[in-house]
């Protein structure tokens, strides 16, 4: 009895293991490139310029709205608010964006606040593309674009910026990488549902000017696509560039929907507060996946961040200015980050805007030892080398392209520069110390 009791439970349990557990829109999506270089960095990096986020605080005003709503004595503060985003936060949001786009907006229905921008560009996708929907996705990409199509049931269509060098000795700049009209046109057709846009881009930093916005747009109009326009670093942007929002373009406004981040704008990326701005025929279907997802995000924290607006709105394009100080500030990290590298060799891609730069590392091929049978990227061998050898934590670029086109750019890594100056300092030493290195082998 004991043996046949076994036997059975043991069948049992061998027929419920049998069962696939995983759905099927998972599948191929599971690998993640933060995963396995934050765990490398945290192990390994004295300085980490992998991940993009800053080490210097949030600013005072921003904190000290947070207190004050912690503490002001308004109990509600700490209960739900308005799903679709907190009354002061989405209505500044509409002032705001009323300026930066010249038309008028409706706070209830134009604006939705989520849980960061990464929550925002979820809704979007889940909202808008469906099965076997085609969605163009600009190379280099925020790699969650990809799988987070893919889990819509769409389909990425990939088309790469292609480097062209000044050849006039300068330092590339991310401007030199552009879209091919041509081959832009041809990814268009009866499938495309919508196009991604990251301007200013991660991770080049390539500023999108109005040219090449104006080439996206009129393929949109033509093709009746939709344009997910992630907007994150708006205010980050360097040298007298101009952010330029494509939905301000002729005939852009009923078919993009917008994504800004808190976290970016603020330089409080832990607080994950981000919005949606477009049209109600969009974000209706946007506030049903909200509903049925989050639901809500935090009330103290969107309290906060409305009085951070508020703040910028009264300021808006003075010297004095939050989004005035900051690119400037960032722009003098930037120049910082560029000298040092180009000084242990490297060829720095100078950013129009982001947290972000890359460099060309193909000067260092004979500093990495290869891997027998490895399949791995010239970049990832060199960042993790690097990392483990020199304690300096970057990102390999290729992870930012699909399967299709990675082996063509695995020369790069990318660097964060939104750091403290202690931090920038610390990695120039590292640097410097790697350069004398190599002029004494």
């Amino acid at each position: 009895f004991k043996l046949t009791l076994s036997l059975s439970l043991s069948l049992s349990l061998q027929a419920k293991m049998s069962r696939p557990v995983q759905a099927r829109r998972l599948e191929g999506i599971d690998k993640n490139i933060w995963v396995e270089f934050v765990k490398l960095a945290a192990t390994y990096s004295k300085v980490n310029l992998g991940q993009g986020f800053p080490d210097f605080p949030a600013p005072d005003f921003l904190t000290e709205a947070l207190t004050r709503a912690l503490g002001g004595g308004n109990h509600m503060l700490h209960q739900y608010t308005r799903a679709f985003g907190h009354p002061p936060l989405v209505k500044v949001l509409a002032q705001f964006f009323e300026k930066l786009l010249g038309r008028d907006l409706d706070p209830m229905t134009n604006v939705m606040v989520t849980v960061g921008a990464y929550q925002a560009l979820f809704c979007c996708f889940q909202a808008l593309v469906d099965e076997g929907d085609e969605v163009i996705i600009i190379e280099p990409f925020f790699d969650c674009y990809e799988p987070m199509v893919k889990m819509a049931g769409g389909t990425p269509v990939f088309v790469p910026l292609r480097p062209n060098p000044p050849g006039d000795g300068k330092l590339m700049s991310s401007a030199d990488w552009k879209l091919d009209p041509a081959e832009l046109a041809s990814k268009f057709s009866e499938k495309t549902k919508a196009i991604v846009l990251n301007s200013p881009n991660n991770p080049l930093g390539k500023v999108f000017s109005r040219g090449e916005l104006g080439l996206i747009a009129e393929l949109c109009v033509k093709h009746d696509v939709l344009c997910i326009s992630d907007e994150v670093y708006e205010w980050l942007v360097y040298d007298g560039k101009q952010h330029i929002r494509i939905a301000s373009l002729q005939g852009m406004w009923d078919r993009t929907v917008i994504v800004g981040s808190a976290g970016k704008t603020f330089s409080a990326t832990g607080w994950k507060v981000g919005w949606v701005v477009g049209p109600d025929r969009l974000l209706q279907h946007l506030r049903t996946v909200h509903q049925n997802s989050v639901y809500h995000c935090a009330t103290i924290a969107q309290e906060a961040v409305a009085q951070g607006f508020q703040r910028e709105l009264t300021l808006y394009g003075k010297p004095e200015s939050y989004f005035v100080q900051l690119p400037k500030e960032l722009q003098r990290k930037r120049d910082w980050l560029i000298q040092s590298l180009n000084a242990v060799g490297m060829k720095p891609i100078v950013p129009e805007g982001t947290y972000f730069l890359v460099a060309d590392i193909s000067p260092f091929k004979s500093d990495v030892p290869d891997v027998h049978n490895s399949e791995e990227p010239y970049d990832y061998r060199f960042a993790k080398w690097m990392v483990k050898n020199k304690g300096l934590a970057a990102i390999p670029l290729s992870a930012f392209y699909s399967e299709a086109h990675k082996n063509n750019y695995t020369n790069f890594i990318r660097f964060c520069f939104a750091k403290e100056d202690a931090t920038l300092k610390a990695a120039n030493d590292i640097l410097q110390k790697w350069k004398q290195e190599k002029t004494s082998s």
